[in-house]
């Protein structure tokens, strides 16, 4: 790649069998329907993957696999980047530079508090200098956001294509927005109640859980929302509120989702446990679905409207 990763980029599910294996059929149709929804990339691998429950095996072939899938028609980015010492972190990205990923992800969180720089450069060198990064500010096992100091110094480094940006906070999106201004650097926020403040900020897009539900409206507010601010005013909010299903046991409400698509068959989830029970856990989690699924309705029609009008 030569420029910053824009557009909506969905933190991809990793669909399990019933009986724990990855669901590489079910995965094949997300992939496609992220793509049918009007993603700009994807990024494999990730938290919303379980990529703290995947072997390394699994994680080398997950990242593969939706690189090899895809076949370029959109970028791909992949992660993994989970281990704890310094020698396994740099096995991990290697094995995301060897997908044949369009950019390899490094987690803020996965690097020394004291030492993030030192550590950052030696990640960096053991890289191949031909493969472009990214940044991760991972919100598990705890939030590590990057400072302005440690900004620049990746910035100034020229390897750093997108910044998943998980400060939640406008104001810190428009100052790396300002500083990142002339690079190759995307900020990309990840949080819906902000989305498309940021969006008209200038964050040209979103790597955010709620892209799981409804990438094509995201995509709307990106490209035609600031041209249609009425219509923008309903569609937003239904982003904002919907990506609230992240406190009903999420990944598997997302899961559950696909299930009622069609994408695929089991919404098994490791990240939360092999007992954990959505419909026992989340009470009413079908109504809320279905509430889910008919505001998004109401906003594809609202867009869909403006069609018809023009």
């Amino acid at each position: 790649m030569t420029g910053p990763v824009n557009g909506i980029v969905p933190v991809m599910l990793t669909p399990f069998t019933a009986d724990n294996r990855i669901d590489y059929e079910g995965l094949s149709r997300l992939i496609e329907w992220y793509i049918a929804g009007g993603a700009d990339a994807l990024f494999a691998v990730c938290l919303s993957s379980e990529m703290f429950f995947l072997s390394p095996q699994e994680r080398r072939e997950l990242g593969r696999f939706v690189v090899e899938t895809v076949r370029g028609r959109v970028q791909v980015l992949v992660s993994g980047h989970v281990s704890e010492d310094e020698a396994a972190q740099k096995a991990d990205l290697r094995a995301a530079a060897d997908s044949g990923a369009d950019a390899v992800v490094l987690i803020t969180n996965r690097m020394d508090e004291q030492a993030f720089l030192p550590q950052l450069d030696r990640l960096v060198q053991a890289l191949p200098q031909d493969i472009d990064l990214g940044l991760y500010e991972c919100p598990r096992p705890q939030r590590r956001l990057l400072t302005d100091a440690e900004l620049q110094h990746c910035l100034d480094m020229d390897r750093f294509v997108i910044l998943k940006d998980v400060s939640c906070d406008l104001s810190v999106v428009k100052r790396r927005l300002a500083l990142a201004r002339g690079s190759r650097l995307a900020i990309s926020n990840a949080n819906a109640a902000i989305a498309f403040d940021a969006m008209t900020a200038g964050a040209r897009g979103f790597c955010g859980i709620f892209a799981n539900f409804a990438p094509d409206l995201y995509k709307w507010l990106l490209t035609q929302g600031e041209r249609h601010p009425e219509v923008a005013a309903q569609v937003a909010p239904v982003l904002a509120v919907g990506s609230l299903c992240e406190m009903f046991g999420y990944p598997a409400l997302a899961k559950r989702y696909h299930q009622r698509l069609g994408t695929f068959g089991s919404i098994h989830t490791r990240a939360l446990g092999d007992d954990f029970d959505l419909h026992a856990r989340c009470w009413a989690v079908e109504d809320v679905l279905d509430n889910i699924e008919a505001s998004i309705e109401t906003a594809r029609a609202a867009v869909r409207q403006l069609t018809v009008a023009a």
